[in-house]
């Protein structure tokens, strides 16, 4: 592994001899400043056709040609270029800049990236928020231009560490967060503001000072660009590690899933004079068959009761005939919010051997805390132990008979 300078000047870096590109860094760092500098700069070669995308990027016009065309000014070059809507053209050399998003308004991906042929460099700007490594594999594997340097630049602000990029170019690869040098195909670029002083304002560095004396994880994050363990606004705050322990009160929860999702099966154990629920995860697996899901679940839970996600009916039918003590989840209006809701009224113990559930626990977060609305994302042994507890928990509505 080989570790290079601290990088004042990203250009250097970028000029590696790698396909991979990773610029990770807090705000303020001028990561994406010095890699748009070198993007412009690079289409004074010949044959260069450098893709820029965002995830989404409705007007490139309004939102990231100008920062071009300020890079453009700065340089000196204003006469060397050809700025258009959706793109930027060197009139020397040819090369051009093509800004595209990745998800368009109707949600077709990559439909109006099919067309592009002979892209050289792709830059993928704000990448955290690309959380399909499925659409990024599609590309990178796109960008394959003979005889030429193919890079793949990803610019940025580092997440939580169940992110796609954190999991592939540094826990599989065993790099260091903050580690600046090259290994194997990747360089690996990593600025914060303490980097890039003489280009920010006082008042920029005074609100950071405060961040950092107010909030020292939230200045790691954001500042320092630091990997969270824990996403921000996490919803459970009520669950700790500790022993199963199992009651009169069991069932189990299941959530299905097929070639991204998992199929889930989770254990729950209610005290409900103690305000306590003990949990255990018990599978978490991809691309199962219905009749693998019932031999795990005949398995782990062999005659209890399973309340699967009644979005499956055909499949909770098909393991019920073929002997589960199965039945569909009670599903509606606010459902969600409610299982919510009951879930945090109790403490919620988690067994150490569930893994993934505690990853999830770490994650899943509101997406708008006001609507109560959370992320669907984090949330497959969640949703099933939310269907469990539902079944138990949940007030009874009176029925009344005239």
């Amino acid at each position: 592994m080989e570790k290079i300078k601290k990088h004042s000047n990203i250009w250097n870096a970028l000029g590696n001899d790698t396909r991979y590109f990773i610029l990770t860094g807090g705000r303020g760092s001028g990561k994406s400043f010095e890699a748009n500098r070198f993007c412009t700069l690079l289409t004074f070669q010949n044959n260069e056709k450098v893709l820029f995308t965002r995830k989404t990027m409705t007007s490139a016009h309004i939102s990231i040609i100008p920062e071009f065309e300020q890079k453009i000014e700065l340089l000196g070059l204003v006469n060397q270029f050809k700025v258009l809507k959706q793109e930027i053209t060197n009139v020397r050399s040819g090369s051009e800049i093509l800004f595209r998003g990745l998800q368009a308004s109707s949600g077709d991906n990559t439909a109006n990236l099919k067309s592009l042929q002979g892209i050289t460099a792709w830059v993928l700007d704000e990448a955290e928020e690309l959380t399909d490594e499925t659409m990024f594999d599609r590309i990178d594997l796109s960008i394959r231009q003979k005889g030429k340097q193919n890079r793949v630049i990803l610019i940025l602000n580092p997440t939580t560490k169940e992110h796609w990029i954190y999991k592939r170019f540094f826990e599989d690869k065993g790099v260091n967060e903050g580690f600046n040098g090259v290994y194997q195909d990747t360089t690996y670029i990593h600025t914060t503001y303490l980097d890039n002083v003489e280009n920010l304002s006082k008042s920029f560095l005074n609100q950071a000072q405060r961040i950092k004396e107010s909030s020292p994880d939230k200045y790691k994050n954001i500042m320092l660009g630091g990997w969270l363990n824990k996403a921000e606004g996490t919803i459970f705050n009520n669950w700790y590690i500790g022993d199963f322990k199992e009651s009169g009160l069991s069932i189990f929860g299941q959530d299905y899933g097929f070639s991204i999702d998992p199929t889930t099966l989770v254990e729950c154990s209610i005290f409900q004079d103690k305000k306590e629920i003990y949990v255990k995860e018990r599978f978490y697996k991809q691309r199962l068959s219905t009749s693998e899901i019932f031999d795990l679940n005949k398995f782990h839970a062999n005659n209890s009761l399973i309340i699967g996600d009644s979005a499956e009916p055909r499949l909770i039918s098909e393991l019920e005939t073929m002997g589960n003590n199965i039945e569909p989840a009670i599903k509606g209006q606010g459902s969600i919010t409610a299982g919510i809701s009951l879930l945090q009224d109790y403490k919620i113990i988690v067994s150490p051997c569930s893994t993934n559930l505690i990853k999830e626990l770490n994650n899943y977060a509101w997406h708008d805390k006001k609507s109560s609305t959370p992320i669907d994302n984090h949330n497959h042994i969640i949703d099933a132990l939310r269907y469990a507890v539902t079944k138990y928990l949940e007030p009874k509505k009176e029925v009344f008979l005239f």
